[in-house]
């Protein structure tokens, strides 16, 4: 029962994980009408980010709280360059260009930190066992968790109670409404964009104790990313909080009994969700 029980909980951490990556693809999807798959190279690079701020200064509370804003200004640079010289063209545009982008970012880290990657440790904070009456769980891994449920809920409130938010799901309903209003959509666009990548590298931080750090590492759950979108309902917030964490815990959960598995268990839950309910599990027709 404690396998089982500490298996669920590493589920949830690695579920958390895909839900800030998944609600970052979601964000730039419903109001930029844009597949970003560049999303996991930000992931990897906010990672290695994090980890040579680590080597510089010693701790990994500032990779923590640096990588969001450093991510937040790289994104913002990589719309105002990059993407929005193609808002004009055809939809397949964008896709092709984030597409390629992320080839010349893992090249890029490959060339500049080598193909071997690197260990990251958890902080000296965070380096014992919690005890949970029955078993014990590492107390890096339930920070993790818990991180990634403070920032779901302040994303939350940006989206619900403040101007900003209020403009950003007006938009995801109807862009063109918006600009008939009088509001900037253009400037609004650099901002989503800017908020979903900072997401991606947060997310990259708190995995890389876990994972470690390695080019390739956004390739590897990308993939998992999209199909937690697509089970949870394209452009639904709480769809992509709730699809993440189930896909986090059943592949935790097939890991212990049948390893073998374990891989294709996200895209057998979306076969089944887009056969039975293709809008996703919490999505709007």
């Amino acid at each position: 029962m404690h396998l089982i029980v500490n298996q669920v909980f590493t589920g949830i951490v690695s579920g958390a994980v895909l839900v800030l990556l998944a609600l970052g693809l979601n964000l730039i999807f419903g109001f930029m009408e844009i597949i970003n798959f560049s999303h996991g190279a930000f992931f990897m690079l906010g990672a290695y980010v994090g980890f040579y701020l680590l080597t510089a200064f010693g701790s990994f509370w500032w990779g923590l709280a640096l990588v969001p804003l450093l991510l937040l200004l790289l994104g913002a640079a990589v719309e105002r360059t990059l993407i929005k010289p193609l808002y004009r063209r055809s939809a397949v545009d964008p896709l092709l260009l984030t597409f390629g982008l992320t080839y010349i970012v893992t090249q890029l880290v490959e060339m500049i930190a080598g193909k071997q990657g690197e260990t990251v440790n958890a902080p000296s904070q965070l380096n014992f066992q919690l005890p949970l009456g029955f078993t014990s769980y590492p107390a890096y891994l339930t920070f993790v968790a818990v991180l990634a449920g403070l920032i779901v809920l302040g994303l939350w409130l940006l989206l619900e109670r403040t101007s900003l938010g209020l403009i950003i799901r007006a938009g995801i309903r109807d862009s063109t409404m918006i600009q008939i209003l009088g509001i900037d959509f253009d400037r609004f666009r650099v901002l989503v964009f800017a908020l979903g990548i900072a997401l991606a590298g947060v997310a990259g931080v708190l995995n890389s104790p876990v994972t470690g750090v390695y080019p390739e590492m956004g390739n590897d759950i990308l993939i998992t990313a999209f199909v937690v979108v697509v089970v949870g309902g394209m452009g639904s917030f709480w769809g992509a909080v709730l699809s993440g964490l189930v896909i986090g815990v059943l592949v935790s959960l097939t890991t212990l009994f049948a390893s073998v598995y374990a891989s294709i268990v996200p895209f057998v839950l979306m076969i089944l969700v887009m056969t039975f309910r293709p809008r996703g599990l919490l999505g709007t027709t």
